[in-house]
């Protein structure tokens, strides 16, 4: 059987039935020759077949299919990375390098050493400092004789936009441009909002393991640790909060003086949050019902993305209390049409 077919297979089985451009890419993933070479005449030529970079909407299979394809290929050569993860290990690895001469040179041969492949997943650039970090390795990464698999959200011409220092790091991107094919994937089927709204909340309870495992296949990343996330210069405790995904707890989160400010922050910087751990509520934490109906409010407005956790518990009776009824009974309205197939679907 092909690899293309292996592929396709793997995908099905995950309840991914590739349309004609994920096909598309499942074909020029197969088609990348990522074995490493080191003659002469490539060296000191202008290689063009140095790898993929697929950009487009989220949810459209970017990294199913990538992690399917490397899954595949079985080379244990191939190094894969979130972008994040990836900028991490960089900075790690110039910090012990600090003293010496051209350290990201050695950092870039640390990386490639018997490396045929490098994944870079979500590949985004806000710091300056990353960015012109990111500039220089990826000109190294490719002359190394290393292929590069990206994905990203953007075009390579709309990273950093508006950055410091943006043109240096745009010839950087330039040469990448002109060695790797630039492959936009535009399929119909947002398979994350899919998944999502096929997870039932009636009745059904979901462990914080269950909702781990939901994070890691969907998004594509298995670094779930607890941690904080900065809001308006403060920071607040949360479950997960890496590049478009946002965990929190009701019980903890807006237990915390937040406000609409906040709501707008996270609102606008993620593209999905995801809330557990919920309680019932009188009108002893009152406080805590009017943050999340502000939340709610703020959330439906502005479109937001938001998968509840409620489990067991009754949604429409989460607030107990009598002092706002009236504001709680809009507010259970809105969670009841946000928690549709038609609301999430209107972000396919």
């Amino acid at each position: 059987m092909s690899a293309t077919q292996n592929i396709i297979d793997a995908l099905k089985n995950q309840g991914a039935n590739p349309d004609l451009a994920q096909l598309n890419l499942i074909q020029k993933l197969v088609n990348l020759k990522i074995y490493k070479s080191f003659s002469l005449s490539k060296m000191f030529s202008k290689q063009i077949d140095c790898g993929i970079y697929i950009w487009g909407d989220v949810g459209r299979g970017k990294t199913l299919i990538t992690n399917e394809y490397i899954k595949q290929v079985q080379d244990n050569s191939i190094k894969s990375f979130h972008y994040i993860d990836f900028m991490n290990f960089i900075h790690s690895e110039l910090n012990k390098n600090s003293g010496s001469k051209n350290p990201l040179s050695k950092v870039s041969k640390i990386l490639t050493k018997k490396t045929s492949l490098i994944f870079i997943d979500e590949f985004q650039v806000e710091d300056v400092a990353d960015a012109m970090i990111i500039g220089d390795l990826l000109i190294k990464i490719i002359d190394s004789g290393t292929k590069l698999i990206l994905t990203s959200n953007a075009h390579p011409d709309s990273l950093y936009k508006d950055g410091l220092q943006r043109q240096k790091f745009m010839d950087s991107i330039k040469f990448l441009k002109e060695r790797v094919d630039i492959h936009e994937l535009n399929g119909d089927i947002d398979y994350r909002t899919r998944n999502i709204i096929q997870l039932n909340n009636n009745n059904d309870i979901y462990s914080e393991e269950d909702i781990t495992s939901f994070i890691a296949n969907n998004f594509g990343t298995d670094h779930l640790n607890s941690g904080e996330i900065e809001i308006n210069n403060r920071r607040f405790e949360c479950k997960l909060a890496l590049n478009n995904i946002l965990w929190i707890e009701f019980s903890s989160f807006f237990r915390e003086p937040t406000g609409s400010s906040d709501y707008k922050y996270i609102s606008d910087k993620f593209d999905w949050i995801f809330i557990s751990n919920f309680n019932y509520c009188d009108d002893d934490s009152i406080d805590i019902i009017r943050r999340f109906i502000s939340f709610i409010d703020i959330a439906y407005i502005q479109k937001t993305k938001v998968k509840f956790f409620f489990n067991n518990l009754d949604f429409n009776n989460l607030y107990q209390g009598a002092k706002i009824d009236i504001l709680w009974q809009r507010c259970g309205s809105r969670l009841s049409e946000m928690q549709s197939s038609k609301y999430l679907k209107r972000f396919d």
